[in-house]
């Protein structure tokens, strides 16, 4: 490698550690304010003066970023709090279903998709598809009827079957099943193998790399939801955790950090222990 390719890595390296150290602040302010004690973190974040070179009214805060004293006081009173336990059991009961339901709906549209051949698949496909581009906003409406007429509005259950037949789930699977060589196909069918047989023993071993991105990719869309259940939940007592931190006051601005790293911790959770899927994933189109 020469210098100036040297000098040039060297100055990405830095811009792009710079980026991350600004993107990544942000969250370090959430953790380190999490294990200040309460009235340390309402103190830091009053107002407590006025920027001397702008017009009057511009006020800034007293940041700290490091913690003169470690407390873990704000856990214990978020981890007790009746609120957020509802709230997390009412996010884990919607999550999970809508995951595991649309697995199993996604990866038998998908193979489908992939290596059946019948009239206008590929035109389907892409109806199917296009629902995933339109915005929430488009079809929040039908959904909304359609509900209605079920008696499901104000239930985990308008949010949850929508949710299972999600096109997320066919898409990404459909990818990674139309790289699997039809040869493995052909010897089953060879073997006297009918579809289900090539779906269960040819094509689910193939794809768990696949498989474990969309977990995480639905888990992260799904936690997060915030326009389904604000539309389709009336009671503030069954809505998901993804609500909770906007309905947080002033008062307990402290405990709203621990709150959300809580609230972060299930989603980190589940990608560390997924990444590895991330990686032979790549590898699943080189196949032969």
């Amino acid at each position: 490698m020469s210098k100036s390719e040297k000098v040039k890595k060297l100055v990405l390296t830095l811009i792009l550690g710079i980026v991350a150290t600004f993107m990544l602040f942000p969250i370090l302010i959430t953790i380190t304010n999490s294990f200040m004690p309460e009235e340390k973190v309402t103190e830091n974040y009053q107002v407590i003066g006025t920027m001397p070179d702008k017009s009057k009214g511009n006020t800034f805060a007293n940041l700290s970023l490091i913690p003169e004293k470690v407390s873990t006081e704000q856990y214990t009173s978020v981890i007790k709090d009746s609120t957020f336990k509802g709230k997390f059991q009412n996010s884990i009961f919607m999550v999970i279903p809508i995951i595991l339901g649309q697995l199993v709906v996604a990866s038998l549209a998908a193979y489908v998709f992939a290596k059946i051949n019948f009239l206008g698949r590929d035109t389907l496909f892409m109806i199917y598809v296009l629902t995933m581009i339109m915005p929430f906003q488009v079809t929040v409406v039908p959904n909304y009827i359609i509900a209605n007429h079920l008696g499901l509005l104000n239930t985990a259950s308008s949010i949850i079957f929508p949710g299972i037949f999600g096109a997320l789930g066919v898409f990404v699977l459909r990818q990674f099943m139309i790289n699997i060589p039809n040869s493995y196909i052909e010897a089953a069918k060879i073997d006297g193998a009918g579809h289900f047989t090539i779906f269960f023993k040819v094509i689910l071993p193939l794809i768990r790399p696949a498989i474990g991105v969309l977990v995480v990719l639905l888990f992260a869309d799904y936690w997060n939801m915030i326009e389904q259940p604000l539309i389709f939940l009336e009671d503030k007592i069954k809505q998901p955790l993804s609500l909770y931190l906007s309905q947080l006051n002033k008062e307990t601005l402290g405990s709203s950090f621990a709150t959300s790293i809580l609230y972060m911790l299930p989603l980190i959770a589940i990608f560390l222990y997924a990444k590895s899927y991330f990686v032979k994933s790549e590898h699943l189109s080189g196949i032969k």
